[in-house]
């Protein structure tokens, strides 16, 4: 595990803060955070755990996270003219992200990977499935949805008792652990010194006010994706929470149904996140996901 980074990343020339796990010989898995997430919310156990069976996982900042570039220069983003329709703040969409991650594989070397993307993560996965195909051996979306306003949607209800986000450190930390307490997993223990000592981390890293903001709007932007998602011809797991209030598991049943020959599998108890208990079960159905992909007549 060595942090790195990488320059004139994709299209956008931009810099990709990456940390790799496991064999190089491995199959490749790549891990796509959510939004305003960075890629240490891809638990370090988590990833190691995942690397012992048997695969070579790399996880990275996107842009507008953690050490990778952020577009403090681009427009103020507005999230309610954005869901009202007008997209006249967003300054990329998915796609531009997609291409961010694509690059990535540019600059490592690999010339397909096993996508594994949580939440916008997921959202970014299935971009890179529908706009690069040849990239994607297999696709992995968690706590997902298809872009379709009608499913996945997200109870705010939560959340609403805790204010703007402090910007000081300390704030800004209570914050985050109170929010991530709110929409956990009530089927798994939360381990709040965890969570506290990430949050530090992500707040030194990179923290940046207005950046799930602009990842928001690069959501909504892109639309839904459920017809090109009918499209895709590539092995697919969908994983989501039965009691995910950030992102409906309605998301994930209708990512599923788009996708054909998708499998899904809802977690019992598992909210928006990746709480210690959930990780044997989460490791393994991802990892089996790659094994067989890459067992398969067509696999690469």
């Amino acid at each position: 595990m060595d942090e790195k980074k990488a320059f004139g990343v994709g299209p956008a020339g931009i810099e990709m803060a990456y940390e790799s796990f496991g064999d190089p010989g491995a199959p490749p898995v790549l891990l796509v955070m959510g939004g305003g997430a960075q890629m240490i919310n891809w638990p370090d156990g988590f990833c190691a755990e995942l690397a012992g069976r048997g695969v070579h996982v790399t996880r990275f900042d996107n842009r507008d996270a953690g050490r990778s570039t952020h577009f403090h220069d681009a427009p103020a983003p507005d999230v309610q003219a954005a869901l009202a329709g007008d997209f006249s703040s967003a300054s990329y969409t998915l796609s531009d992200m997609a291409a961010d991650t694509v690059g990535l594989l540019d600059v490592l070397g690999i010339g397909s990977a096993h996508f594994v993307g949580a939440s916008l993560g997921g959202m970014v996965a299935q971009m890179v499935a529908i706009e690069h195909p040849g990239r994607v051996r297999s696709l992995t979306s968690m706590m997902s949805s298809t872009g379709d306003p009608a499913v996945g949607r997200a109870d705010f209800g939560a959340l609403g008792e805790l204010g703007p986000q402090p910007e000081d450190r300390h704030g800004s930390i209570d914050w985050q652990v109170r929010a991530i307490r709110a929409i956990g997993s009530p089927g798994f223990p939360f381990d709040e010194a965890a969570v506290a000592e990430r949050a530090a981390l992500a707040y030194d890293r990179g923290h940046d006010r207005l950046a799930m903001a602009r990842q928001a709007v690069a959501t909504l932007a892109t639309g839904d994706r459920t017809e090109r998602l009918r499209s895709l011809d590539v092995p697919t797991l969908v994983v989501h929470g039965s009691d995910d209030i950030m992102c409906d598991v309605s998301g994930g049943r209708a990512t599923a149904a788009a996708v054909p020959g998708a499998e899904l599998v809802v977690i019992d108890g598992l909210g928006h996140g990746f709480p210690r208990g959930a990780w044997s079960r989460l490791t393994s159905l991802i990892a089996d996901h790659v094994h067989r992909t890459e067992a398969a007549p067509s696999g690469s």
